[in-house]
C-alpha cells in the first residue's frame, strides 16, 4: 500500500494522519484494529500471518 492509501485507511478508522511517518501511521491503524502494533520491528520472521501489513514489514 502506498502512503496515500494508508492515510485514506487511517481516516476511515478515525485516525488523523497529521505528520506521522508511514510506520507510525501503520502502527496506529494496527492498534485501532486491536492488533499488536509491531510494524517495522520484526527482523526476519513474523508470526502474524494474517496481517495486512506483513508484506511491507518483512522484506
Amino acid at each position: 500500500m502506498n502512503l496515500k492509501e494508508i492515510k485514506a485507511k487511517a481516516k476511515e478508522l478515525g485516525i488523523l494522519p497529521k505528520t506521522l511517518k508511514k510506520a507510525e501511521l501503520i502502527r496506529e491503524i494496527q492498534k485501532n484494529e486491536n492488533n499488536y502494533p509491531c510494524f517495522g520491528f520484526s527482523v526476519d520472521t513474523c508470526d502474524q500471518t494474517n496481517c495486512l501489513w506483513r508484506k511491507d514489514c518483512i522484506k
